[in-house]
C-alpha cells in the first residue's frame, strides 16, 4: 500500500493576515449537513445532502503584542471573515491545496486561558461560509 507522509507545517491566513507563527493546530472540516429522505415502505434510512457547514478550528498562542493574536482577532468577533489553510508552506498545488472559507463566522474570542507554568493558548472556530479549494 502506497503512503505519503509530510511534516505538518500549515499556513493559516485570517483576513489576509498570516497567523501561522501563532498557530499550534489547525483542523479544517468540510461538512454537508444530512437531510433525512426516508419514505414510507423503505427498510433503511436514507439521506441527501443539505446545506454546507464547514469549520476551521485553530489553536493559537495568545499574545497581546501589537499585530499578534489578540490585536488581529479582537475586532473580528461577531463578523464574517475569510480564512485560508494549506497543509505546508510550499507553493499551492494539487499536492498542497489551499482551502478557503469565505464569509465564515467568528462567534467568540477567548481572552485568557492561563494555567500555571503553561503557555496561554486559545481555540478559535470559524463556522460556515463558502468553501473553495485552490490547486495552483
Amino acid at each position: 500500500m502506497a503512503t505519503s507522509t509530510y511534516l505538518s507545517n500549515p499556513v493559516v491566513t485570517i483576513n489576509s493576515v498570516d497567523m501561522s507563527d501563532q498557530c499550534t493546530s489547525a483542523v479544517f472540516t468540510r461538512m454537508i449537513e444530512s437531510l433525512e429522505s426516508t419514505a414510507f415502505g423503505q427498510t433503511n434510512r436514507s439521506y441527501v445532502g443539505g446545506l454546507e457547514n464547514s469549520t476551521l478550528t485553530v489553536t493559537m498562542y495568545n499574545s497581546f503584542a501589537a499585530s499578534e493574536t489578540y490585536a488581529t482577532l479582537k475586532t473580528l468577533v461577531g463578523t464574517q471573515v475569510t480564512v485560508k489553510v494549506k497543509p505546508t508552506s510550499a507553493a499551492t498545488s494539487a499536492t498542497n491545496p489551499e482551502s478557503t472559507l469565505t464569509a465564515s463566522y467568528m462567534e467568540s474570542l477567548p481572552i485568557v486561558n492561563g494555567q500555571l507554568g503553561a503557555l496561554d493558548t486559545i481555540d478559535i472556530t470559524f463556522t460556515g461560509g463558502a468553501y473553495s479549494v485552490a490547486i495552483a
